[in-house]
């Protein structure tokens, strides 16, 4: 597997925000997705949940090797709907998610300003809702350490903010560390000056990690 980004911005899960605008009602369903099949099953699905909508408006941004941009104004003025979305998209800095804006026409006209405006803000809800994470690309790096050992080094991994997967305790005690890309060798030192080298240093495997905004792991 190739990857190219340390780290990215993205959306949690899927969500739901709606608001209402000089009557009409705006809708916007967002969902992480890894390719453009995902996002428009999505778009599909949406569509025919809300079959009686006015437009169902979609914008979705994939990252990776090639980036996958496409949105769709879906009878509204050309540039007042799915660009609006794409370019929230864009702001926020996030990828790999595909944003639908559903709206209920209420009768009263907003002009392309308005348009563009309901468009942005409902968008902006939606992502805010789905709740705004960081993939950030890790190795799996296992340390194997007596247990008279283990206090220090627990110690020594928290207060340099190194993220703790797991602990195993058996016949001497195993902890599962996340070390971000480029990290491995500083890790390595640093456990081996703590211990006096009397530790098994192995690194696994490479995976993207979800981090909240306070850069707290999310299971």
């Amino acid at each position: 597997m190739i990857y190219l980004d340390k780290q990215y911005k993205t959306v949690l899960k899927h969500a739901v925000a709606e608001m209402e605008e000089k009557k009409s009602r705006f809708i916007a369903s967002v969902m992480p997705v890894a390719t453009e099949k995902e996002a428009l099953d999505f778009i599909n699905e949406i569509k025919a949940k809300y079959w009686d909508a006015t437009h169902n408006v979609y914008s979705y941004y994939i990252g990776g090797k090639s980036i996958i941009q496409r949105f769709s104004d879906d009878g509204e003025p050309s540039g007042t709907a799915g660009l609006p979305i794409l370019e929230v998209i864009k702001r926020m800095e996030v990828r790999d998610l595909v944003v639908v804006v559903t709206r209920y026409f209420g009768g009263t006209l907003l002009g392309a300003a308005g348009l563009v405006r309901a468009y942005g803000k409902s968008a902006s809800l939606g992502i805010e809702e789905a709740g705004i994470i960081t993939k950030k690309l890790c190795t799996e790096v296992n340390i194997v350490i007596e247990y008279d050992l283990f206090g220090k080094v627990q110690n020594t991994l928290i207060s340099k903010d190194y993220i703790i997967k797991d602990i195993i305790y058996e016949q001497d005690v195993e902890i599962i560390v996340y070390v971000e890309e480029g990290g491995l060798g500083h890790l390595t030192e640093l456990i081996n000056e703590v211990t006096n080298a009397r530790c098994l240093i192995e690194a696994g495997n490479k995976t993207y990690i979800s981090l909240d905004e306070q850069g707290k792991l999310i299971l």
